[in-house]
């Protein structure tokens, strides 16, 4: 395991000292993790795309005025549920704007319409219904939450998730990534992971490379990551995801990460976390599997037959037989898993409440992967 110092000082290193690293990282992982690379098999619903933030990368955000902004309805929200569990799929990832209807009026009205005041208590019904009426995990992204908010939506949820992304507070400077972003203030962010700890919430979480942080930071943003999991043994995942430019964004001239950048973030982060905390990077934004695979990934994380990747929309999913080539190529196997890993299943009276308890034994093997298994 890597210090600080350590981990700092690995910034610019050569080509042979990078792949020295990057095998250390999947030594480590073999040891924990096995040969086993997971991922799940998910439907993807943006709730709402309105947003009282203003991220300088972001095209998934629309402003109320936007001929695209939208609340998705019930009936919406369910024929996607519906057909992604046609498809095999097991989790539902809930995706949303952070509350918008603290910032516009336009998102108030639509709430009312659909008889809400606020975002959580749509998101909680929603996820009830998921749960009953469908055989899928709800999983909630919905960025910061208050203890409340973690409060009411357990009980419908298996896991729940939200990107730190940086620990650094000059991102939130005028002409920085994070500038006139209320919920992307660094304490606010790591209060929601300690708020999910506190409950026993099977947690995601992960940083975004490329954003104008530099090396330390990006250190300091998985030590602090770490430092909150020592504390409450919550936080399931861990998503090293690179900056994506993207036109008409204050962003899209900006660099994006470069291969390397990406390996050796990749490497330090397995190096630096906790090894019972999984690592993850997406495959479909620059779909460099053994790449990925040979610097300590044990997870591709969720991918969908059904919909887009709303956050990289141009960036499409790849096929899952060719991902299972590509793991079998680097010597693992591709498993399918469900939203909430294997080791919080084993705890489901501390983890879960009971209707999500019940619903993950129904669709869980033995080992606490996917029941049935699609990995052709």
């Amino acid at each position: 395991m890597l210090s600080r110092h350590q981990a700092i000082s690995l910034e610019g290193v050569s080509a042979d000292a990078l792949q020295q690293l990057r095998d250390q990282a999947c030594a480590l992982r073999d040891l924990h993790w096995g040969d086993r690379i997971t991922y799940s098999r998910k439907v993807f619903v943006p709730l709402t795309n309105m947003c009282r933030d203003t991220c300088g990368y972001c095209t998934f955000v629309k402003h109320p005025d936007h001929p695209q902004a939208r609340i998705m309805t019930p009936e919406q929200v369910m024929a996607v549920v519906h057909e992604g569990e046609r498809m095999g799929c097991k989790e539902v990832l809930f995706s949303l704007g952070e509350k918008p209807e603290l910032r516009y009026p336009q998102a108030r009205e639509a709430l009312a319409q659909l008889g809400y005041t606020s975002m959580v208590d749509y998101l909680h019904d929603m996820c009830e219904r998921v749960i009953n009426e469908s055989s899928l995990l709800p999983h909630v992204n919905a960025g910061t939450l208050s203890s409340e908010d973690v409060r009411k939506l357990k009980p419908v949820s298996a896991s729940m998730g939200m990107m730190l992304e940086n620990v650094s507070r000059r991102l939130l400077v005028k002409g920085e990534a994070h500038y006139a972003c209320p919920d992307k203030v660094p304490v606010q962010r790591l209060r929601t992971l300690e708020r999910a700890g506190r409950q026993n919430v099977p947690f995601t979480t992960g940083i975004l490379i490329g954003i104008g942080e530099n090396w330390t930071e990006r250190v300091d943003s998985l030590i602090a990551i770490n430092e909150i999991h020592q504390r409450y043994g919550h936080i399931q995942e861990v998503i090293v995801q690179n900056f994506c430019a993207k036109p008409g964004t204050a962003m899209a001239n900006s660099p994006e990460p470069d291969l390397d950048d990406m390996l050796r973030t990749l490497a330090v982060a397995r190096l630096l976390l906790d090894p019972s905390i999984s690592l993850q990077a997406p495959p479909n934004l620059q779909q460099r599997y053994s790449a990925y695979l040979n610097s300590g990934i044990n997870d591709w994380g969720g991918i969908s037959p059904l919909t887009l990747d709303h956050i990289n929309p141009e960036k499409a999913w790849p096929q899952i037989a060719q991902l299972a080539t590509a793991t079998a190529a680097c010597g693992h196997r591709l498993q399918e898993r469900l939203a909430v890993y294997p080791q919080y299943q084993n705890l489901p009276e501390r983890y879960f409440l009971p209707r999500v308890a019940e619903r993950v034994e129904q669709i869980a093997r033995v080992d606490g992967l996917a029941s049935v298994q699609y990995c052709q």
